[in-house]
Parts: C-alpha cells; structure tokens; sequence
C-alpha cells in the first residue's frame, strides 16, 4: 500500500477565481436569480474586493455561459429556457456517459459504485425525512462524484458549469419539482450497473452498454420532471406558467 502524501505544494487561488466561485454558488441558490443585473460598484463594495479582479470573475461566468453580456444594457444571468434546459442535458448526458465510460475501462467501476452508493444511501434518507434541500444536495453531489471519479479535469470543469445550470432550474422550481423513491432507485442503479458483479456477470462491453443505457434514460427523465415543474410553477399572479 502507498503511502500517502501530505507535504506537498499548495495550490493558491486567484482572486478572480474565488470572486468567480462566490458568484457561480450565488447564481446556483438564487441570491443572484435569473435575469438579475450584475452591478460592479454594488457587488465589488459586498464582496470586498476592488473591481478589476471582479470585472475578470465576471467574464469568466460569461464564458462559462452562467452571465450574459447585452450591449449597451449590462451583464446579467441567464434565464434557463426550455431550449437551454435541453441543451443542457444533451451536453450533462454526454459528459457523464464519457465519464462512466472511462471508469469502466479503467477498471474504477468497483471502487466507483461504492462512493456512489454512499451518496444514494444519504439522499434515500434525505427522501425519506422530505428533506428536499438535502436530497437535491445528493443527488448534485452523486453526478458530482460520477464524474469526479472518471479522474479528467476537463471533464470535471465543463460539467461544474452544467450543474450549476442544474441547480438554477432546480431552485427556480424547488415548490414544484418532484423527487421520489423511483429518482433515488435511478441513481442506484446506475451504481450497481458499474459493479463487476452486477447481478450475473456481465463482460465489459455489456456493462459498458447498461450503464450508458441507464444513463442516458436518467438524462431523460430529470429532462421530462423539470419540462413538467416548469409547466406547473406559478408566475406572479399565481397562474401556470
């Protein structure tokens, strides 16, 4: 067994890139709600911070895609429209499809569904005690993981975008967005689906092949329950939108 290391380099964050992951965590829980005007004077004088590093936090979410920029009106963050919100799973399907995949052939799988099935443990009981905020957090922190454990950066960096465009959606539609047993059983089974022994032996290429179908019938599903949220959420006067 290897023995750990604990002296090794730090790794020192920018300015711009703390003022960025502040921003990004606002926009994800709705302290900066979709469609908000971002304001340097007002935010630099909130965070501390003078505006140049702000100013390249910004444009860092504007090319992540979590601001847009309108010419001549200012920088504000994004709505997630129906259109977005698909696009956004086609993009997530195949980030995590490629992940499970790299898993598989790099012989993780085993390793990889045990912490995965920790996190279904959590969100079951977080399900079980309607704790919706702690089931979201399971299940953000299990595609996460997913994904994490693929061992690719650039994965890692698209996908942390792509779970923030998640969260937006999922905030904007936290009265009327369902999670049930049936969602948590979804995520077990695509931890189970990584294991070598999954139920009978499976070769690689059949394992591969279940866990990108469960995958991608995930994708679809989170897809119809968030299209069906959006249709039942009120608007301001408490109409179906």
């Amino acid at each position: 067994m290897s023995t750990p290391h604990f002296i090794e380099p730090l790794v020192q964050r920018s300015t711009p890139s703390i003022i960025a992951e502040k921003l990004r965590l606002a926009i994800a829980h709705g302290e900066l709600a979709p469609g908000d005007q971002l304001f340097e004077a007002e935010l630099a004088r909130e965070l501390g911070v003078s505006r140049g590093p702000l100013r390249e936090a910004i444009q860092r979410l504007t090319q992540e895609g979590l601001l847009i920029a309108i010419r001549n009106r200012g920088v504000f963050v994004i709505e997630m429209t129906p259109e977005r919100i698909r696009d956004m799973y086609v993009a997530r399907a195949a980030i995590e499809r490629a992940a499970a995949e790299q898993i598989l052939r790099s012989g993780r799988g085993d390793t990889a569904a045990e912490a995965l099935l920790e996190v279904v443990a959590q969100m079951r009981e977080a399900n079980r005690r309607h704790r919706i905020a702690d089931t979201t957090e399971a299940d953000m922190r299990y595609h996460q993981l997913l994904v994490e454990l693929a061992h690719s950066p650039r994965l890692s960096r698209i996908h942390s975008t792509l779970l923030t465009e998640t969260r937006i959606c999922i905030t904007a539609l936290e009265d009327s967005y369902r999670f049930g047993d049936d969602r948590v059983d979804e995520h077990r089974a695509i931890a189970e689906a990584l294991r070598s022994d999954s139920g009978s032996p499976k070769p690689d290429g059949q394992r591969r092949t279940l866990v990108d179908r469960l995958l991608v019938d995930h994708m679809d599903d989170a897809l119809r329950r968030l299209s069906a949220s959006e249709a039942e959420a009120p608007d301001a006067d408490g109409v179906t939108v």
